[in-house]
């Protein structure tokens, strides 16, 4: 069986993720800083018949990173593993249709995986507003939406063409 770590999964987006993942058979690790309303969610999600581990926390904490991963890696969980793959525009996606996300540091490299599924165009728009519209940066920041030109990146999707 499929599982996801949540990390905001107390209410909001996170809370709807995992109920639309628990639905669809996926098991939970949630994380959130809030231990009170992330156990509310875990019980609500575990009605769904999905199994839902809740680790109140803090993802700056490496300890508190290490117990959401080897929540994971239990019994029936998944073995996450290590990649040194970095999505780059370069390097493309094959199957990412948008992508839902804070808003980083233009020096960073989170950026380029942006760019990778929506092209340099909607990156440096979306920047632009986001300066203009004084948005705030990080995991206290604002949300935005990722989408791909149209057509989309069919050059790094040949093998989802068929």
């Amino acid at each position: 069986m499929p599982v996801a770590i949540i990390t905001g999964a107390s209410k909001g987006l996170g809370r709807a993720l995992g109920a639309a993942l628990a639905r669809r058979g996926w098991d939970l690790v949630l994380d959130a800083r809030t231990a009170p309303v992330l156990v509310q969610t875990a019980e609500l999600l575990a009605g769904h018949g999905a199994r839902v581990e809740a680790l109140p926390g803090d993802v700056t904490d490496a300890a508190h990173r290490a117990d959401l991963v080897a929540a994971a890696r239990k019994p029936g969980g998944l073995d996450l593993g290590w990649t040194d793959l970095v999505v780059t525009p370069e390097r493309g996606v094959r199957v990412v249709d948008g992508l839902l996300t804070g808003l980083h540091e233009p020096e960073a490299s989170h950026p380029l995986m942006l760019e990778a599924v929506a092209g340099r165009e909607a990156i440096d728009r979306g920047y632009e507003q986001a300066l203009a519209g004084r948005y705030l940066w990080h995991e206290f920041g604002d949300a935005h939406l990722n989408l791909p030109p149209k057509p989309p990146h069919t050059v790094h999707c040949f093998s989802n063409s068929r």
